[in-house]
């Protein structure tokens, strides 16, 4: 095992956001928006238009399918058929990012602890992160806690089933409610600029304690690697 150093000694558990930060799941967010469009007789959208919003899910991917907003009325309904259709294809073009697999087995050798704090609901997180053989210690989906990030209540249930103080967690995401969560629950929080980062694409507002570029990058920058 080969200690932490410096500022990053105290850690004992990394979690991660799941979509843009662990995986690449864009591309089958949206097909399922847009076979919506096709059934309604509406072109596909390139996948440009929705990868900057694959992190919100179902919120993103229709408001740019439908232009469509969580308060208006018809939002409800494409949502539940939304959800449906990913459910049946999600498995399909999903994989983790590149270098994502090297990083959390380096953590693991390290003696850290890992888990996965997510807005996407139970019902696709866990068979999602099985599928793609992601051992995390815990995932926590939107719905566990009954809320979802930014507020904290996530991150901390997180940092209760791994055993460990929230002090001495590092919470890795590509959006600002990520950051925004870990701050709030006390942890040092990690920018994954390779992930969706939102439709502006800008992060250095964010007050990250890091800023990572890659996913080995991490390792780096605790002295693991």
């Amino acid at each position: 095992m080969k200690p932490l150093v410096s500022r990053w000694g105290h850690l004992r558990a990394v979690l991660f956001d799941l979509d843009g930060t662990l995986i690449d799941s864009a591309e089958d967010l949206a097909r399922a928006a847009n076979a919506m469009r096709v059934d309604r007789g509406l072109a596909p959208l390139p996948l440009a238009r929705y990868r900057p919003h694959g992190g919100s899910g179902a919120r993103g991917m229709l408001g740019q399918a439908f232009g469509i907003a969580p308060e208006q009325p018809d939002y409800d309904e494409l949502r539940r058929e939304f959800l449906d259709r990913y459910e049946g294809l999600m498995y399909d073009r999903t994989r983790p990012f590149a270098g994502v697999e090297a990083e959390l087995a380096g953590l693991v050798a390290a003696g850290l602890t890992w888990g996965i704090v997510t807005n996407k609901a139970e019902r696709f997180a866990l068979p999602l992160a099985a599928a793609l053989r992601l051992q995390a210690a815990a995932v926590i989906g939107g719905d566990t806690t009954g809320y979802t990030k930014p507020h904290p209540a996530p991150l901390l249930e997180a940092a209760r089933r791994l055993g460990v103080s929230p002090a001495a967690c590092l919470y890795v995401g590509d959006d600002e409610r990520d950051i925004l969560a870990g701050r709030a629950a006390g942890m040092a929080t990690a920018v994954a600029a390779w992930g969706y980062l939102g439709q502006s694409g800008e992060f250095g507002h964010w007050r990250a304690d890091l800023e990572l570029a890659a996913p080995g990058e991490l390792l780096k920058l605790l002295s693991l690697a």
